[in-house]
């Protein structure tokens, strides 16, 4: 899993908002119409709760992708008191605890890497809070943050989930696949769009769309929507959805229900 977290990775295997046929299909755009999909609740909500602010004293062990150990389980519990999804506390840091790293650190202004080293330590003793994109947004909310490349949800008021994301690539693309049982050519944007929008229609399970595989898609603008995939490189890299790691997605259906607004904000600066 770690491998196909690398920042280098560029899979476009996401969906898109606004996808033209290179030759007239009388397709409309989406694999299936809103509000016809099974909309699966998903497996329970993981126990994610909002921030720590009591005083922590932090291992200071340097770590490294692979690394196991006591050190690494208290970043994993860490992480997951503050509302990341490290994946289970076993003491072994591998692509799951890496995905949720790099989502703290962008937090925290960090420049995300796989090292856990003095800066990461210290935030970890004092967290910053995500910065609010939209200061007199509904208690329960989704915020896609596209400079940051992350999303936080949340519910009742407070942070429930932050999560590092991959967005649209913004590379123009036409590819040809199989689409209703014929061989067709779809083109677009790859953009993941800003604005106020929300939560439509689901699906459970792996998803094929005209553009490739969906794990647990949330839809929320067209044919955009939330959904894990196996490569969520650090850098913009689907066609338009907002991908995030497959543990976010399999609990993401539980925590975010239909109707709920999504803001997407900001713009990726490629270095």
């Amino acid at each position: 899993m770690a491998a196909l977290l690398t920042a280098g990775a560029v899979v476009l295997t996401g969906c898109a908002q606004t996808v033209t046929p290179a030759a007239p299909t009388g397709l409309t755009g989406t694999a299936s119409t809103p509000g016809t999909a099974g909309a699966k609740a998903g497996p329970a909500a993981a126990s994610v709760t909002a921030p720590v602010t009591a005083p922590v004293s932090a291992p200071r062990k340097t770590l490294k992708l692979g690394a196991k150990g006591e050190s690494v389980t208290w970043l994993q519990r860490r992480l997951t008191a503050l509302g990341y999804l490290p994946g289970k506390a076993d003491g072994s840091y591998g692509g799951t605890t890496l995905a949720a790293v790099w989502a703290f650190q962008k937090v925290n202004g960090i420049t995300p890497t796989s090292t856990i080293a003095r800066r990461t330590w210290e935030a970890l003793e004092r967290p910053k809070s995500p910065k609010v994109l939209v200061a007199n947004g509904k208690p329960t909310r989704a915020e896609v943050n596209l400079t940051k490349q992350i999303m936080v949800l949340y519910v009742g008021g407070q942070v429930r989930l932050i999560t590092h994301v991959s967005s649209g690539s913004g590379v123009p693309y036409c590819e040809t696949t199989a689409w209703q049982g014929k061989e067709q050519r779809f083109c677009g944007s790859a953009r993941t769009p800003t604005g106020d929008y929300r939560t439509t229609w689901r699906a459970g399970g792996w998803h094929k769309s005209y553009l490739g595989q969906l794990y647990n898609p949330i839809f929320f603008n067209g044919g955009i929507a939330f959904h894990g995939a196996l490569s969520v490189p650090l850098s913009p890299a689907s066609h338009g959805c907002v991908r995030m790691p497959m543990n976010v997605a399999e609990v993401l259906p539980g925590l975010l229900g239909k109707g709920v607004p999504v803001h997407v904000r900001g713009a990726f600066r490629r270095a």
